[in-house]
Order: C-alpha cells, then structure tokens, then sequence
C-alpha cells in the first residue's frame, strides 16, 4: 500500500515544487498544499476562521487549513514540512475549537490542521473492567465524551469548567476545575496518548512506552507532538449532584474553610471559589436558580459596597441514597463559617451541572456578547502569598465590579505529575485565580486596553511583592519571560523540543520558539 507520506512527497514532484521555496511561497493564499494527495482535504476559504479564536486578539492567516481523514493526513503533512527543512518557513498549529486567548492555535502564513475533522473518522471507544477507560479521538469534544461514556455509567474523573473544548486542547495545558483538588488535573488522569511528533512519527506513548515523550506531550503547549488519540481514565458516574453555594465577607475564613475541605478526608467532590467585587443585588443575580434554605433571611442579607467571597461545593450521589447524602453535607457544612443567611442549594443531573457553563453560553451568544475580546489572565498563585495578593488586588487594583467572573480556589500538589511539562508553584498548597474578563466591542477599544492594563498591574505587583506565580494558560511576548516562567526546567524543555520538534514546526501561536530559515 503506498503510505500517505510517499504520496506527498510524490505530489511534490509532480507539481514542480521544490524544497528551494522563495519568502512568496509561504504568503497566505499560497495554493500548493491543495494539490497534494491526502485522504482529506486542505481548503483556503476558511483561512479567516481559523485565525479567529475566543481570545479574539489575534488575528494572524494561516496560509491553507487541513481537513484530516485520518492520523496519516496530519503525520503526512508534518512530515512533508519536516522534509522542506530549513528552506521553508511553512509551520504547523492543531486547532481544537478554537478556546485559545491569545493566537495559540493560529500558523502565520502556514497549516492550521482542524483537529475536530478527525472525530468524523476516528471514533470513541469505551472499555469496561476494573479499570475502565475510553479511547478518544484528540480533536473530540468532552462534552461528547461524557454523553458517550454516559451511555455505560461511566464518566472521566477530572474536568475543566467548559466541556466544547477539545481533548488534545486541554490535555496540552492541564486541565482543570473544581475536582482537580482530589482527582489532580486532565493530565493526571490519561493512560496513554498517540502523538505525532514535529518529524512526522507516529508514537504510542505511556508512562512505561516511550515515557519522555509521553510526559512531555502532558502540559506541553504543543511543543512536542499533535495529540491525535487519549487513553482517559473512567470511573463509576454518578447519577445526581447536590450542587451548593454560600457566600462569605471574610476572606481568611473563606481561604481556611476551601483548605481544610481539600485536605479532608471526607469532603465534596467539587470545590471551588468566586471573588464578587461591589456589586449590587448580588443575591437576585448570583444565585441564579438555586434556593435558599432560609428565604427571608436571604431577603435581608445587604450586599451593597462589599467585596464577597463564594464558595460553591457539590456533593455527587444517586438518587437512592438522597438520605445519607444529606447526612454528609449536612456534617460538612457545619464545620464552615460562611454568612448563614446565603446558603443555596440545588439538586441537578451529573450531565446538566458538568455542562452548566453552556447555559450561559448560549444565553451571551444571543446578546452577541460571545464572540468579543477576552483578555483572561489566569494564575497560581502560592498558598503563603494568596492574602497578600488578595488585599492588594481586590483592595486596591480592582475597586469596581468586573466585566467576568473571578475564580479563587485551591489545590494540591500532591495530586499533579511532576513529570509532565506544566509548571505549577513549589509548594503543596496553590491557588487557581482566573480573571475571566469580556471587553465588550460596544465600550470601544478603551474597554480592551483598560483590561489589558489591569491585567499588567497584577502581574507587575506579584513580581514587585515577589509572589512565585505561575501563568496557567501561559502567554510571554520574549524569550526571557519563557525562561523565568520554566525556572531550572527552561534547558530540559528547549532539549525535548530539539529531540521532537527540532524545526520548530509546531505551534508556533505559543511564541515559545521561532522556526530558523537558511538564508537564501
């Protein structure tokens, strides 16, 4: 059978292109991927949308988009650019759906490969057993993944808040949420990967095959290898969750009542915390459809000028066993110090809370308020310098109610693999802080830029205050500010990226490193 990469390299022939390609060749609307042999398709008419993401910052024209059939369409085409060498400038991005902040999936003037093309050939397989699994495709959504391992009373054990994202996507940063604190992140629950490295390889990885590699994949930024296919844990789904919120007007109680449920034993299952910053008629607005317990004291509680601190915790459980479920939290919630007053609670599906983020999702996409600037700025923050940070950021830099959410909540480290190529804070407590900020287009730019200053603040005072803060979903503009952010890892990671990505192929939206090309 002729391989897909002999095809290519045929095409290439046939076409009268050679390896000596001129700068015009890699300009955007440059046609010859269009005329080489593959199961699927490459197409230009749909260059804009693949340099359009959530972020919607950047705005950077690949030169063509790849529509994979299959795995051997993606190892073909990387393989393919890896043969041009150093005469071509031609680089390679895998787009998940499109959930990157800052042009982390776009190819300047190269292949953006539409890894969700490959769901419709490549199909989920779940496996039961004592340790069930499920083999899905990298470009899968999660949302998909759950209602397929659903279907078998199974579902993944850790998640990210927003489930239309993709595997490959998520499991290239962490992946994390509220059940992070107990069941580590995305990537502390993957078995096995298929990647193509920045060669054009075809590799099965796991933590006994191919372990570097596999390792280097896990939070690797795209740096090493297109993930195509993840071995997911499993574990029994449950049917119902106990979904609860309470707020809080002290800010040591609420940190020490999120550290002792993450340390405890018997705890929730889900935990996680919201900074709500002077707003009124917070009660009527937050609370969404959850009920009080105590409705009139709730209609009392003044909320005015206050900066508030939530506390949102879930408890799963199946419906014959409501009873001792109300038991334990119950228990648990007697232990907090929250406003007794505020405390809210609901009883929904596993599905309909795991997904809850697509409600609001669909309400904003209405109002034409999805689809705007997103200047997030994600952090970890260490536990010793979490109040330090809180007064000067929420007392001082932020004084006004926020255009997004602001999440704070901790996690431990004893539950992330210090093998794979996320760096987190060197101590056993952090915190996820992420300021999910709109810049809606109708404030005009001025909302852009006084988001992107605030952001600027914060970071400068973490490093004036010398808070060791690691950027989750990280963006740095120069070298020197990758290097601070890997610390001792920096020459490690520049190795791996040699061994796998000597070309500097993939991903060059990360700004990381920067494909050479021989002069002429």
């Amino acid at each position: 059978m002729t391989s897909p990469t002999f095809k290519l390299l045929m095409a290439l022939l046939l076409t009268g292109i050679n390896s000596r390609k001129s700068d015009s060749d890699d300009t955007p609307g440059n046609t010859s991927f269009h005329r080489l042999s593959i199961d699927g398709q490459f197409t230009s008419h749909d260059v804009e949308q693949a340099a359009t993401d959530f972020g919607n910052q950047y705005h950077l024209l690949p030169s063509t988009v790849l529509h994979p059939a299959s795995v051997a369409d993606i190892a073909a085409t990387v393989t393919y650019v890896f043969q041009l060498g150093l005469s071509s400038r031609v680089t390679i991005a895998a787009r998940g759906h499109g959930h990157s902040l800052q042009g982390q999936a776009q190819a300047p003037g190269g292949i953006v490969v539409l890894m969700e093309s490959l769901g419709k050939w490549k199909t989920m397989q779940t496996h039961h057993g004592p340790d069930p699994y499920v083999d899905a495709p990298g470009g899968e959504l999660w949302i998909n993944v759950l209602k397929e391992t659903l279907r078998y009373g199974l579902a993944p054990k850790s998640w990210t808040d927003y489930l239309h994202l993709t595997i490959g996507g998520t499991l290239s940063n962490a992946g994390i949420s509220g059940q992070a604190f107990k069941q580590g992140p995305q990537i502390s629950n993957v078995h096995q990967l298929e990647v193509i490295t920045g060669k054009g390889e075809v590799v099965n990885c796991s933590s006994t095959q191919n372990e570097e590699l596999f390792h280097s994949v896990l939070g690797g930024l795209g740096q090493f290898g297109i993930i195509t296919q993840a071995r997911i844990a499993l574990e029994t789904a449950p049917k119902m969750v106990k979904w609860i919120r309470v707020l809080y007007t002290n800010f040591t109680s609420f940190t020490e009542d999120q550290e002792m449920l993450i340390s405890s034993e018997k705890t929730f299952d889900y935990i996680e915390g919201f900074v709500i910053i002077n707003r009124t008629g917070i009660l009527n607005n937050w609370r969404s459809s959850f009920n009080p317990k105590n409705p009139v004291q709730a209609s009392h509680f003044k909320s005015v000028g206050k900066t508030l601190f939530c506390l949102e915790m879930t408890k799963n459980f199946d419906p014959e066993n409501h009873e001792k479920m109300m038991h334990e939290v119950e228990g648990l919630l007697s232990q907090l110090r929250y406003v007794p007053s505020t405390l809210f609670q609901s009883e929904v599906s596993y599905l309909e809370f795991l997904d809850r983020v697509h409600v609001s999702e669909a309400k904003l996409r209405l109002k034409g308020l999805w689809e705007i600037p997103h200047p997030w700025l994600n952090l970890l923050v260490p536990r010793t310098g979490i109040h330090a940070f809180a007064n000067e950021i929420f007392g001082k830099i932020l004084t006004d109610g926020s255009n997004g959410p602001i999440l704070l909540y901790p996690l431990n480290k004893s539950k992330w693999d210090n093998r794979t190529s996320v760096v987190i804070p060197d101590e056993g407590v952090f915190y996820l802080v992420a300021f999910l900020w709109s810049a809606p287009l109708s404030s005009g730019q001025d909302s852009l830029e006084k988001t992107l200053t605030q952001n600027e603040r914060i970071l400068e005072f973490c490093k004036k205050a010398n808070i060791q803060i690691k950027q989750y979903l990280p963006y740095y503009r120069t070298e020197e500010d990758w290097k601070s952010h890997f610390g001792p890892r920096w020459e490690e990671f520049k190795q791996k990226k040699q061994e796998y990505d000597p070309l500097a192929i993939l991903a060059p939206g990360q700004r990381i490193f920067q494909k050479e090309v021989a002069s002429s």
